[in-house]
């Protein structure tokens, strides 16, 4: 789908609402041709959450204290949702890379709203999130994690798993339009993913943390993407904050998000 064709959907067209979505779809569209071009990106991704859970995990399950239960089953929720993070937290240098093209700069001239194109970017990291996430359950079995298979909380992990990577994946089209250049675009994001990872619940208790670090986990929507994660994933699993803190901790911020992010946009070309 190119640029003319997302600018020659206008929402003012017959049913506004049918045209606003019908933008989303022509912006998740392209996004989600580059992936049909690339798909070994997806596989080479695999590799990271398969040391983590084959390694990492077997030799930390021999440290007693961290949790009461299997470590396995602890690590499993994390990993998946650490893959969702480095994956979507690089997904703004492709608004650079459009930039370069000249590409963002006829989608910024289109009549279409500047948030279509947010949410068109954000719905394609969510697909791209739920297919790394169906590697990652694969993985997690082998290595031995108790994996639930009920319908209702496989629905619930994909959705969560969505919600997650389009929270990132904005933030990423956040930063790309302050840095601009993907040189410093890789090294912010290099950045950032390692304080979002180790400050959440993702491979440790939060109660082991300093104070000062149990107050950045509580800030930090990764923890409530990991907790829903590891009460629907694991069999028996809990949610420590509750469902509706979870998905609703991670909404609130994605629409915070989506309505910097549709401000933010047109000065990436500036």
């Amino acid at each position: 789908m190119t640029s003319d064709a997302i600018a020659a959907r206008s929402p003012s067209v017959v049913n506004p609402l049918f045209g606003y979505f019908m933008q989303i779809q022509a912006v998740f569209s392209a996004e989600a041709q580059k992936l049909r071009h690339d798909p070994f990106e997806l596989a080479t991704r695999a590799i990271q959450p398969l040391l983590w859970l084959l390694l990492f995990g077997q030799v930390m399950a021999n440290v007693r204290g961290i949790t009461s239960g299997n470590y396995i089953d602890y690590l499993a929720a994390g990993i998946l949702a650490q893959s969702v993070l480095f994956a979507a937290i690089f997904f703004g240098i492709s608004a650079i890379w459009e930039k370069d093209l000249g590409i963002l700069h006829r989608m910024l001239v289109s009549p279409a709203p500047r948030s279509t194109i947010v949410l068109g970017k954000a719905l394609a990291a969510g697909v791209r999130g739920v297919i790394q996430g169906v590697i990652v359950y694969f993985i997690a079995a082998v290595a031995g994690a108790h994996i639930s298979l009920n319908p209702l909380h496989i629905a619930g992990v994909l959705v969560l798993i969505a919600l997650g990577s389009a929270v990132f994946s904005t933030l990423s089209l956040i930063i790309a339009c302050f840095v601009k250049t993907r040189e410093r675009f890789m090294g912010i994001g290099q950045v950032l993913t390692m304080p979002l990872f180790f400050a959440s619940n993702a491979i440790y208790p939060i109660a082991l943390m300093p104070p000062w670090m149990q107050n950045v986990s509580h800030a930090n929507p990764l923890t409530y993407q990991v907790d829903g994660l590891r009460a629907l994933m694991i069999e028996g699993g809990v949610s420590e904050y509750g469902f509706a803190a979870d998905y609703g901790i991670l909404a609130a911020v994605f629409c915070v998000l989506v309505l910097v992010a549709e401000r933010m946009y047109p000065k990436l070309v500036a």
